[in-house]
């Protein structure tokens, strides 16, 4: 048995922790531009948009993580491709982030009035036009809050990512337990350290929200 002091084994984890950070990140932006495409596609109604974003949005969320973490994994490496658990991660959390806000951002566009859309229009904009200057500006500022929110499922999302052998958190966790036999007070320290990426994050999206409806007052 390997004797780690309690420093040892947080200072492993915070090594460990870079990872599950900048893997979230990626998932996040990625997510982002990925989601704002369907997004767009699915608002200018191009021929088949809506059913095909929708199949999209559905599969990703009525399937688990986990599946698609394999399936990306293991997929990718079918089409003739050299792939590592790192990539595998960031495409499935990527397009599994991308399916979410595409949805969460639809919706924030849907409470926009349709009269908004009529008013934009007898200005004589365009479509693209009326997104940028009368309709995104509004459906930002809604939805802000529920955005950030989901960076804290994204965040503890990428913990499946060690099923699959990528080095994060949880499978830094995990070997340490392995290596020391001290399962609790190992998961006991990956769990506060999920607690310390993930509590500002919510914090901060209350505290828009708050924000939120006081300037709707």
């Amino acid at each position: 048995m390997v004797e780690f002091s309690l420093w040892d084994i947080y200072r492993n984890l915070l090594l460990a922790a870079r990872w599950t950070v900048a893997l979230s990140l990626i998932a996040f932006v990625g997510g982002g531009l990925v989601g704002a495409l369907l997004l767009v596609a699915r608002l200018a109604k191009w021929p088949g948009a809506e059913r095909t974003v929708g199949l999209y949005v559905q599969l990703f969320q009525g399937t688990p993580l986990l599946m698609q973490l394999f399936l990306a994994y293991f997929g990718i490496a079918l089409l003739g491709v050299e792939t590592s658990a790192w990539t595998a991660a960031a495409v499935a959390l990527t397009l599994y982030t991308s399916a979410f806000l595409a949805e969460i951002w639809r919706g924030c566009v849907a409470s926009i009035p349709r009269g908004q859309w009529e008013a934009a229009a007898s200005l004589a904009l365009g479509f693209g036009e009326q997104l940028r200057h009368v309709i995104l500006p509004q459906a930002l500022k809604i939805a802000v809050p529920p955005t950030v929110g989901f960076l804290v499922q994204v965040v503890k999302g990428t913990a499946l990512a060690s099923v699959i052998g990528f080095v994060e958190l949880t499978k830094a966790g995990s070997m340490i337990s392995n290596a020391t036999f001290k399962p609790f007070v190992v998961f006991s320290a990956v769990a506060l350290l999920y607690f310390a990426l993930c509590f500002p994050i919510s914090l901060w999206a209350r505290g828009l929200e708050r924000k939120l409806h006081a300037a709707r007052r």
